[in-house]
Order: structure tokens, then sequence, then C-alpha cells
């Protein structure tokens, strides 16, 4: 019970160095690959959602955009077995960290908007002054219009920052009180622990849900802008 909340979200270390990195490596590894020409159900399976995934957000797509697709398949692959993992007891979640996220966001939604800009200049311009707006509006507009532009990618880190890690609070805390709890009334022990279990069961949708919400995010941004 004197365990500090946020102890969970301070970055590992192993012998006084950051083991950040080999924790951001290690979800891939668990992806299984097969080197025969028929797959098991497993392969099958994992082939299965990731051409469904793959299909659904890239069907609104043109030519140019759909180069993107294997780095935004890669990305929802990474981000949910990342999510998955911090599950774990005794585990790390690098996307609870805001400045990993950040570098996720940054780079994605800097290319979208550069590939705008070089391919149709004339309509991303146009994005900063929607037609028929007044002439007195036009420099309010554009300030509110260009700072709408620049807090896309701090919006999609804060976004999958809050979630993962209000998430890994609330589970903290029912579990400190089950645990609390368990010396002093079971029938009520049982009722917060088959709640912590609900609620384990809805953190797996969240962890997968905002996956596909933020590399979704950054595709809408790759449509707007091919």
């Amino acid at each position: 019970m004197n365990e500090n909340l946020f102890a969970s979200f301070i970055a590992p270390t192993i012998l006084g160095l950051p083991a950040a990195v080999l924790i951001i490596l290690f979800p891939p590894l668990l992806i299984p690959t097969s080197k025969y020409l028929i797959n098991n159900r497993l392969i099958t399976t994992q082939q299965w959602l990731i051409k469904l995934t793959s299909k659904q957000m890239m069907t609104m797509h043109n030519t140019k955009g759909r180069t993107w697709s294997l780095m935004l398949v890669s990305l929802i692959i990474f981000i949910a077995t990342t999510n998955l993992l911090g599950l774990l007891p005794h585990s790390f979640t690098p996307t609870t960290q805001l400045s990993m996220n950040l570098a996720m966001a940054i780079p994605l939604w800097a290319g979208a908007v550069i590939m705008g800009f070089r391919s149709k200049i004339k309509n991303a311009l146009a994005h900063f002054l929607p037609q028929g707006t007044p002439t007195p509006l036009i420099p309010m507009l554009a300030i509110i219009e260009t700072i709408s532009l620049l807090i896309q990618p701090m919006a999609l880190a804060v976004r999958l920052t809050a979630n993962i890690t209000a998430g890994h609070l609330l589970m903290h805390l029912i579990g400190s009180a089950t645990l609390a709890m368990s010396t002093i009334n079971l029938p009520s022990t049982l009722i917060i622990f088959t709640i912590l279990i609900l609620l384990t069961i809805l953190e797996i949708a969240v962890a997968l849900i905002q996956a596909y919400v933020f590399t979704l995010l950054v595709s809408l941004y790759l449509h707007d802008n091919t």
C-alpha cells in the first residue's frame, strides 16, 4: 500500500542504463512468422486481420496515399502490442510516456503536411481560409486554422497517453483496494475483484481501440493532404 501510484510509469533501468529502447524493440519479436508455403491457423488469422485493417484504412486513399500502407500497418501493430504488453504485471508501457507518443505523432503528421504542400499547395492553403469568409474575420480565422493545424500532433499524443495512463491508474487503485479488503471483508473483496477482471477486459479493448484510433487519425491527416 505504500507503493508510489506512478511507479509503473517510471522508465526502467538496467544497471543504471535506460532499458526503454529494449522494451520498445521487444513487441515485434512476439509477432509470429512462417517460412512454410501453408500457414497455420495463427498466421492465417494474423494475416487476415492485417489485410482487413489495411483495406479499411487504405480504401479512401489515392495511389500516393497508399504508399503509406506498410508504415500505417506497422504503426498499428506496434502500438497495439505495446499497449497489451503493458497490461502484464510488473511491466512497463512505453505509450504512457508523452515524449514517445510525440516522437511517433510529430514525424507522421509533418510528413503528411509536407506532402500536401508539395503535391497540392493550393488545396493545402485553402484549409486556412474557407470560402466565403467575411473580410474582417480573415486574419483571426487564419490564425485559428494555423493553431488548429499545429496542435494536431499534440492532440494525437495526448489522447493516447491519457487513455492508457488513466486505465492503468484505475487498475492500480482497484487492485490495491482488492488487496486491502481481502483481510477485512471477503464478500466485498470478491465484488471488487470481479470489477477488476471486467476492467482488465475493458483495458484490453481500449489498448486495441487506441492503437486503431491513433493510426486512423494519421490516415485521415494523410488523406487530407494527398
